[in-house]
């Protein structure tokens, strides 16, 4: 497969795209190799910390972004860099997952037209539908780096995806993103049907920054009184733009996503955005209340800095009453549900929350 080298705004930003597509190079390798051999690789070693042991495979995925100078999801300070270098890591390794169909829509949004990308699933009848809100920090990610998990979800789950773009940071400051994320949400209940799928059993999800727009959503739609979604998806969350949290410091650095990362995404996202970073539009975990929530399953990583606010959130809409399931893998990293294509822990994971996601609707 040849891939392509996106464009970056500057020369170093253009180096670090071919970086990250060296380091997928070495991605696609990984679910050829034999876990012994992996073993090998790494000399036998193994990383434990806060009673978790990393899954083998993504040891060496780190390994192997050390080996070419990478650390984290951001390696520029330049945002269409940043961008580029994503784009460039998930085509790396994607697999273009077949589904009954795949259309490109646009639909009406608060500050003009919103992009997004209807999955529809094999055989006849109306099957639930998944609203999903790809992650990037708020700065980076498409429908094109969510690609292959959305058409995943799809053919698993046997769901229709409505995947939706959203205005980014640092040229659209919060709360740009979420209202783009609810008007996608709104627009699929009312054209639900339309596109083949049940109207009442409309969920919402995301990963990261993707988790946050939808765990949003459900606040908002509690709030404004509309249907509320069958079910919140929410991979590693982003929960609580103020917290300092002990996984934060735990998994600073080393993990794929770095606290530095963390930052970056902050900085550009709200700065100048006129709302605090414990404002609860932007940090679901600060809302005052959380009953009357639609269910939730939530998925956290052991070796995530993100893992404790994804904690957090789950055991607060538990304590206020809200059905929670909550999961949480101990031996993987930030992203592993786009990490589903190298194998070890990140498939299964992947694999066993999808099958969840659709038992969940499987009952609404």
């Amino acid at each position: 497969m040849t891939t392509s080298l996106p464009a970056a705004t500057s020369v170093a930003g253009r180096k670090q795209a071919l970086l990250t597509i060296a380091a997928g190079a070495t991605l696609r390798a990984l679910p050829r190799i034999p876990d012994p051999v992996k073993r090998l690789l790494l000399a036998g070693r193994s990383v434990t910390l806060d009673g978790n042991t990393l899954d083998t495979t993504l040891q060496l995925m780190l390994a192997g972004q050390r080996a070419v100078g990478l650390d984290g999801l951001v390696n520029t300070d330049d945002v269409g860099a940043a961008r580029a270098q994503l784009e460039a890591l998930a085509a790396s390794f994607r697999q273009h997952i077949p589904v009954a169909a795949v259309t490109e829509l646009t639909i009406p949004g608060p500050a003009g037209a919103i992009r997004a990308r209807h999955y529809r699933p094999l055989g006849a009848g109306a099957r639930p539908m998944l609203v999903f809100y790809h992650g990037g920090g708020q700065v980076i990610g498409s429908l094109d780096s969510h690609d292959d998990l959305c058409r995943k979800i799809c053919r698993d789950a046997d769901v229709h995806v409505l995947s939706v773009d959203y205005r980014l940071a640092p040229e659209h400051k919060a709360p740009a993103g979420s209202d783009d994320a609810y008007a996608g949400f709104s627009w699929a209940q009312e054209h639900a049907a339309e596109l083949g799928a049940d109207p009442e059993v409309i969920a919402v999800g995301g990963d990261s920054a993707g988790g946050n727009l939808a765990a949003l959503v459900a606040l908002r739609a509690r709030d404004e009184d509309i249907a509320p979604p069958a079910l919140q998806l929410l991979f590693y969350p982003v929960t609580d733009y103020a917290a300092q949290t002990r996984s934060q410091i735990l998994f600073a650095s080393g993990f794929f996503l770095t606290k530095r990362d963390l930052e970056w995404f902050r900085a550009h996202y709200l700065d100048g955005a006129g709302l605090d970073a414990a404002d609860p539009r932007v940090s679901p975990l600060r809302a005052e209340d959380l009953s009357g929530l639609a269910p939730a399953l939530v998925l956290t990583a052991g070796f995530d800095p993100l893992r404790d606010e994804g904690r957090q959130y789950a055991d607060a809409m538990r304590a206020a009453g809200v059905p929670v399931d909550y999961r949480e893998y101990g031996s993987l990293v930030h992203g592993f549900a786009n990490f589903f294509p190298l194998g070890g822990g990140s498939a299964v994971a992947t694999t066993e929350a999808i099958s969840a996601l659709r038992a969940h609707l499987a009952r609404r």
